[in-house]
């Protein structure tokens, strides 16, 4: 019968050059290449303004109010890493401050994106760690209920299993499964030429309606003009 609570230790990670591809497009540029899937939601918001990562997930499952379990998940962090954390039922206590980012930035993880709070912001702006919260309160926690790391959970509806890419900034987070993260950067860079192209001809003065092709489709829906 497998274990009800468990700390994973090692889990499979993507290579660092996909993970930084990915940073670079950004969440709305990835969250489009793969099909307008895996955003987050509109209730993560950042601490911190002009920031994007990107890194593989350690997750964390914890009990409301109780951030034992991210405390157990510091020790199999590694370089380069995000922490999502995430509660069995909705919480918005501030679970994490500056003293588990100080543990946290020592083993170079270098955010948090968690569906409850955090506290003492200006403290974890101050030092540079980047975060990504559902709430921000003083409302402390305890260290007493057991929970799980690197398990998949649930983080604003998107399935997060370990080693899946996170990319995070001020548009807020998407989640890129491990197994897709290659085939992700790879339609986020031709999304970006394609842009690229796109910002060259509306900079020219052509209209949105004549280069993509819709005064068709404005009168197709009876969209009519008058002078």
């Amino acid at each position: 019968m497998p274990q009800r609570h468990v700390v994973v230790r090692n889990t499979d990670r993507p290579a660092a050059e996909v993970v930084a591809r990915l940073a670079e497009a950004g969440v709305s540029t990835v969250h489009e290449a793969i099909g307008r899937r895996g955003f987050a939601g509109t209730g993560l918001r950042p601490n911190q303004r002009d920031v994007r990562i990107a890194g593989p997930a350690v997750t964390v499952s914890s009990h409301p109010g109780d951030n034992l379990m991210i405390h157990a998940a510091v020790e199999v962090c590694r370089p380069g890493d995000v922490l999502v954390v995430t509660t069995t039922s909705p919480s918005t206590d501030g679970m994490f401050g500056e003293l588990l980012a100080t543990s946290l930035a020592a083993r170079g993880v270098i955010g948090l994106v968690t569906g409850a709070g955090v506290r003492d912001t200006a403290e974890l702006r101050e030092m540079g760690f980047h975060v990504w919260s559902w709430a921000v309160s003083a409302q402390g926690t305890v260290k007493a209920s057991p929970g799980s790391v690197n398990v998949p959970v649930t983080l604003g509806g998107v399935s997060v299993s370990p080693g899946d890419v996170v990319v995070a900034d001020d548009d807020g987070v998407v989640v890129v499964p491990l197994a897709e993260a290659e085939d992700a950067a790879d339609l986020a860079e031709k999304r970006l030429a394609k842009e690229a192209t796109t910002r060259e001809v509306l900079r020219s003065g052509t209209l949105g309606v004549d280069y993509y092709g819709l005064r068709a489709k404005l009168a197709e829906l009876g969209v009519t003009y008058q002078d």
